[in-house]
């Protein structure tokens, strides 16, 4: 099996059509064609069933399609380690980011670790979580940064930092009224949430608070990313549920943050990694994480000014 096999798979398996898999690949769809059935008689399975209509993968081609992005990944993985050593580094870290974490944290740890250890490279990927606990298993990552919790067996989430959940209110709205906002009150108005099929940590921990509450609220949109979840707030189609640094880190003007009443929801952040004994630069990197500080966030000592 050679990695022209793997290639010309993995074009046929995204694409599900023979001709626009050889247009991407920039070859004709008769040399393909030969490289799949090559895959094929070397694996003794067939990995796509093909009709005069459609083309699908076969069940051996689905749990094909499971590892091969992972091998390219590795293989991009092993080119990006040997180009760190050749630009002087003497250890990688490999940090995957799920959830979309609060943003105000990075930066601080990064700068830490360049000047402490910078011998060692740090690389980031923004991943799913699935993607992120399968790497994690496959030695793609060394760590990795979630807002989830339920882990399996082989994976260690550990609470690496807090943010208090706020809300994201349009300036000029009626509940601006209050200085620490009821939770019942906010949920009298639509709310713009993260999409739990993207910021699936994040959207199990606000869930878990809304359900605290007996009132159903009302949903008027999930998004995939904190900055149009403040862009829907600014243009005052909704209140938004978000962390302290995501709102923080806003760009939009017209959006105030607010502090709920009571006692304050928290949200966590976690440092996942193997269930194994760390390696000396892993165990550095933990021990910074713990030092970050977890007032990084907004200062809402003043909580009428809007967020800029």
């Amino acid at each position: 099996m050679e990695l022209r096999h793997l290639r010309c798979f993995l074009a046929v398996a995204e694409e599900l059509h023979f001709a626009r898999a050889a247009e991407r690949l920039h070859i004709d769809q008769s040399p393909l064609s030969r490289t799949i059935k090559e895959l094929e008689e070397e694996l003794g399975a067939r990995l796509f069933v093909r009709t005069t209509r459609s083309t699908q993968l076969s069940r051996a081609g689905q749990l094909l399609l499971e590892h091969v992005p992972r091998i390219f990944a590795a293989l991009e993985q092993a080119r990006d380690s040997v180009k760190s050593a050749a630009n002087g580094f003497h250890g990688q870290l490999r940090i995957a980011l799920s959830d979309g974490i609060t943003p105000s944290r990075l930066p601080a740890l990064l700068a830490q670790c360049r000047e402490e250890d910078p011998e060692i490279e740090i690389r980031l990927f923004e991943v799913p979580l699935a993607e992120q606990i399968k790497g994690l298993h496959g030695d793609l990552y060394d760590a990795g940064f979630s807002m989830a919790d339920e882990m399996d067996d082989g994976i260690l989430a550990c609470p690496a930092w807090e943010d208090e959940l706020m809300v994201a209110v349009p300036a000029r709205h009626p509940v601006l009224a209050f200085r620490r906002v009821p939770l019942g009150e906010a949920l009298r108005y639509p709310l713009v949430l993260g999409d739990p099929a993207v910021c699936e940590g994040h959207a199990r921990q606000v869930d878990r608070i809304l359900r605290k509450h007996e009132q159903e609220p009302l949903i008027a949109q999930y998004v995939a990313t904190f900055d149009l979840m403040m862009a829907l707030v600014s243009a005052g189609l909704a209140l938004g549920l978000a962390g302290t640094a995501h709102i923080a880190s806003s760009r939009e003007l017209g959006v105030v943050a607010r502090p709920l009443a009571g006692r304050p929801p928290k949200l966590t952040t976690y440092l996942l990694r193997r269930n194994a004994e760390p390696s000396e630069m892993l165990a550095r990197f933990i021990e910074r994480v713990s030092y970050i500080d977890s007032a990084d966030g907004l200062d809402t000592s003043d909580d009428s000014r809007p967020i800029r």
